[in-house]
């Protein structure tokens, strides 16, 4: 199953949060240079901008360990969401920030390299030696706690609230995305 841009916004939508950031990561993922975004180009803020680009990879490695495998276009979903949940919202953004530098500092430190750089298995065993798979999720809590609120439970609502993602789980109709009266009168396909 492909995610798009598309589910991405819907799961925004979903968290009420579409606004200008899924806007501008909409713009943005059509404008990349060299696999990157081009931040000058998308018309978000130069703060965002930093923000998005040191959270970027990280965010994408994570998805790819949590989502199931059969799970595809997920680089894209994940920068237009992220990009989307950060935009405006400082405190937000300086909380993410924080929990990828200290998933970055954790992978360092026992691997020597960041998040991103590593394999799939050892991604997965880093987000696990953190505790992040069994700790309650807490913004201001331990790294544990901060790295499953905003990098885990972000990643894990993002997929289960998009179209796509819900069907997965059976889930035909994801709040927040519309599916009228009719959806409701026939049962799950």
């Amino acid at each position: 199953m492909e995610l798009t841009r598309r589910d991405a916004l819907a799961a925004l939508a979903g968290g009420a949060v579409v606004g200008g950031g899924g806007a501008a990561a909409a713009g943005q993922n059509e404008r990349e240079t060299n696999g990157r975004p081009t931040g000058a180009e998308s018309g978000s803020s130069s703060a965002t901008d930093t923000a998005f680009a040191a959270v970027r990879d990280p965010l994408v490695a994570a998805a790819r360990v949590l989502y199931p495998s059969e799970v595809t276009g997920i680089e894209t979903f994940v920068e237009t969401y992220a990009l989307g949940r950060i935009e405006d919202r400082e405190e937000y953004r300086q909380g993410v920030e924080r929990a990828v530098a200290d998933l970055n500092e954790r992978a360092g430190s026992w691997h020597d390299r960041e998040y991103a750089d590593l394999d799939a298995d050892v991604q997965d065993s880093v987000l696990r030696e953190i505790g992040a798979d069994t700790a309650e999720p807490d913004s201001e809590g331990s790294t544990a706690e901060r790295v499953r609120y905003y990098v885990v439970n972000e990643l894990l609502y993002a997929l289960y609230t998009s179209p796509t993602g819900g069907e997965l789980v059976g889930i035909e109709n994801p709040q927040g995305h519309p599916g009228g009266h009719e959806s409701y009168q026939r049962g799950p396909r």
